[in-house]
């Protein structure tokens, strides 16, 4: 066994030094971070969307769903804000598989970290400089958090992460809301560990400094699903468990109580499909208590141009994932236009 030390890749500051984002871009990032920070902390009615592919496969076909959700933003802006999905890394359960535009900015080519950090830079800053969206992304690898920290309003935290102690210390230094996901094992006091951790300060190494951090209030919960000790997929959208995690987050004394439902992976068995069912059903429980439409913050939600998922070859069809199924983008329109009707 060995590790092969194969090149100094450059530091967040450097790259940012390199790409820099514009002052314009910056205040329009600011205003959007105030608009979600107001939903959260449970100053505006409006609905947050985590809306995107499952992973950021190539940046056209994501840049060209970007500016189809930018469309669609207009139109629904009195009631839901607008956070595209860009995932540019990607957990693997057995580790096996394509781990992203961070590691392989081309997925039919060989891995190349160095490309990859300046691959999706680009991509972040090119859908908030042009269409004037900031992006979500997902915390898989915290020392690789502040390439992308000027550029997102929206970060989160895998089911497999939540648990971690990195996470959770990093996760407390972030200023935008962090949403920290059940582990996959389902348990949701783990889960509420997790979001007071994000919230409370911290002193910690991270990077090779002696940081210090005042905590995050805006980090709150994400409702994944989970699998239960015979590998079946069990969701927890459902009324019954919102009626539990209002409950459980008014013992806590946990600030601003919050929960993002992602109505993919064991919420829906990966049966991308059911994702406007599992929206709607929420939203049917909002209007019948005030406290789960006060709990529930928004959707996050698996979209791409094309319906289902493929695999990774010299046949891809454009904008198909080639990671877990997504919806595709005329059902995707279609559900964003119907969760302003029932918001």
């Amino acid at each position: 066994m060995s590790m092969d030390f194969k090149r100094k890749l450059p530091i967040p500051m450097e790259v940012k030094e390199k790409f820099p984002v514009s002052f314009a871009a910056t205040q329009k990032k600011e205003a959007i971070d105030a608009e979600v920070a107001a939903v959260f902390k449970g100053e505006s009615d409006k609905k947050i969307l985590i809306i995107g592919p499952c992973s950021a496969d190539r940046a056209d076909a994501v840049f060209e769903y970007c500016e189809k959700l930018k469309n669609v933003q207009e139109q629904v802006k009195d009631k839901l804000i607008l956070i595209p999905r860009i995932y540019t890394n990607k957990p693997r359960t057995t580790g096996e598989g394509y781990k992203g535009m961070l590691h392989q900015p081309d997925p039919n080519s060989k891995p190349d970290p160095f490309q990859g950090i300046i691959a999706i830079r680009e991509l972040h800053t090119r859908v908030l400089t042009e269409l004037g969206m900031s992006t979500a992304d997902e915390m898989l690898y915290p020392a690789n958090h502040r390439y992308l920290s000027d550029l997102m309003s929206y970060v989160a935290v895998g089911a497999r992460s939540s648990e971690n102690q990195e996470h959770r210390l990093v996760a407390s230094g972030i200023s935008v809301p962090v949403g920290m996901k059940n582990p996959t094992a389902g348990d949701l006091s783990v889960m509420l560990n997790s979001v007071k951790a994000a919230q409370a300060s911290h002193s910690f190494i991270y990077r090779g400094w002696d940081v210090e951090t005042s905590g995050n209030p805006l980090a709150h919960a994400i409702l994944r699903g989970f699998v239960n000790k015979h590998g079946q997929s069990m969701p927890n959208y459902h009324y019954e468990d919102l009626e539990m995690l209002c409950e459980m987050y008014a013992k806590s004394g946990i600030a601003n109580p919050a929960a993002i439902i992602d109505c993919n992976h064991a919420n829906s068995d990966k049966k991308w499909f059911e994702q406007p069912r599992i929206c709607k059903e929420v939203l049917h429980s909002c209007r019948h208590n005030a406290d789960i439409a006060k709990l529930v913050k928004g959707f996050m939600i698996e979209s791409y141009l094309e319906d289902g998922n493929q695999k990774i070859g010299p046949d891809e069809v454009y904008g198909k994932s080639i990671t877990d199924p997504c919806l595709g983008w005329e059902k995707s329109e279609k559900l964003i236009l119907e969760i302003a009707e029932l918001v």
